[in-house]
């Protein structure tokens, strides 16, 4: 319940920003209205992503009740070291990462539906820069400019904001509280119907009473976005993590708000924002994000499940090789550039 109090804080609330950034509503009414909306979304709609969680990429009979509290562990611990170091992660990537940890200590990960998962990670940031791209580029058209100058276009354009953020709430409610309950229904800890009920209303607590940090910060960062363009983000992101929540897939609304924001960035400056290091920094985060959460699950349960040290004396080997390797890399090119200046030095 702490864990699903921790999403809506972070994640849920953030859907109000544009509308409390665009100074639509006041935070406090547009908190409360998000957690009404993410409760919604999880009560009504979040069972089938528990379902995916708790048995559909490892057998629920992986989850005994120290596995589920090692994964909830490990995803809360990762989301921990994340905020230490001012890393945006998604919590369904470290829910996911988490869950193919244990699976891969017990040998039992149902490859296909994580390929599946992966595949849609991949594929809808891409679609939601292209949809946002395409919008982008219609709300250039003369049309367009015309009506958004008119006076009664302001009220619309408002009220249309704030039922999209509403929307994009409901989106989450549906998507991440499995993240939090589905180990505890796999552990048969709880049932399906009170997990999403109980976690729920956490969610939807953490949004309205923690959530205030996170909605000015969001706010601030989108003022200069216009309504209709806030518009695009919310309804791209909120239609996308809907479909995805009615297949039971988790899937990471940071990833497609990001690209949405991304997409109006490309119609307006072209090719020039896909070179910026913000966003290679954050496609290297959606890389390391479920590897992250996995390694930690997967140690955590050789250690104190298995009492198995050998796995972790070649993980660790492992990782002094890579950074041995990366380090060498580094030296490399300096190293290069010395002999160079040595044998310059020499010939003259």
């Amino acid at each position: 319940m702490f864990f699903a109090a921790n999403i809506g804080a972070s994640g849920a609330a953030a859907s109000m920003g544009i509308s409390y950034g665009a100074g639509v509503v006041k935070r406090q009414l547009a908190l409360f209205l998000c957690s009404i909306a993410v409760f919604l979304g999880a009560y009504l709609g979040g069972g089938e992503v528990v379902k995916t969680i708790g048995s559909g990429i490892v057998p629920s009979s992986t989850f005994t009740n120290a596995i589920a509290l090692i994964v909830l562990a490990s995803a809360a611990l990762s989301l921990f070291l994340a905020n230490f170091f001012g890393i945006p992660l998604s919590t369904s990537e470290v829910a996911v990462g988490a869950v193919v940890g244990a699976g891969i200590v017990y040998q039992s990960v149902y490859i296909s539906h994580l390929i599946w998962i992966a595949l849609f990670w991949l594929l809808s940031p891409l679609a939601a820069f292209l949809i946002a791209v395409a919008a982008a580029n219609l709300l250039k058209l003369k049309v367009f400019q015309t009506w958004t100058a008119k006076p009664q276009a302001g009220l619309i354009l408002a009220i249309l904001v704030v039922f999209m953020g509403l929307f994009e709430a409901f989106s989450a409610g549906m998507n991440n509280v499995a993240n939090a309950v589905g180990p505890l229904v796999a552990a048969s800890l709880m049932g399906k119907r009170d997990a999403v009920l109980w976690g729920g209303l956490a969610v939807a607590a953490g949004a309205c009473f923690f959530g205030h940090r996170v909605i000015e910060t969001n706010g601030k960062k989108i003022t200069a976005l216009k309504l209709e363009e806030g518009c695009i983000i919310s309804g791209t992101g909120a239609g996308i993590v809907t479909t995805a929540s009615i297949f039971g897939i988790p899937i990471p609304l940071t990833q497609i708000t990001t690209s949405s924001i991304i997409g109006i960035g490309f119609a307006k400056q072209g090719s020039e924002v896909l070179k910026k290091d913000i966003v290679v920094q954050l496609l290297t985060v959606w890389a390391v994000s479920p590897v992250l959460s996995m390694v930690l699950s997967y140690t955590i349960i050789q250690l104190v499940i298995e009492q198995n040290i050998y796995p972790i004396v070649v993980m660790v080997g492992m990782l002094i090789s890579v950074f041995g390797v990366i380090s060498l890399m580094k030296k490399t090119p300096s190293m290069g550039a010395a002999v160079t200046k040595s044998n310059v030095a020499k010939e003259q």
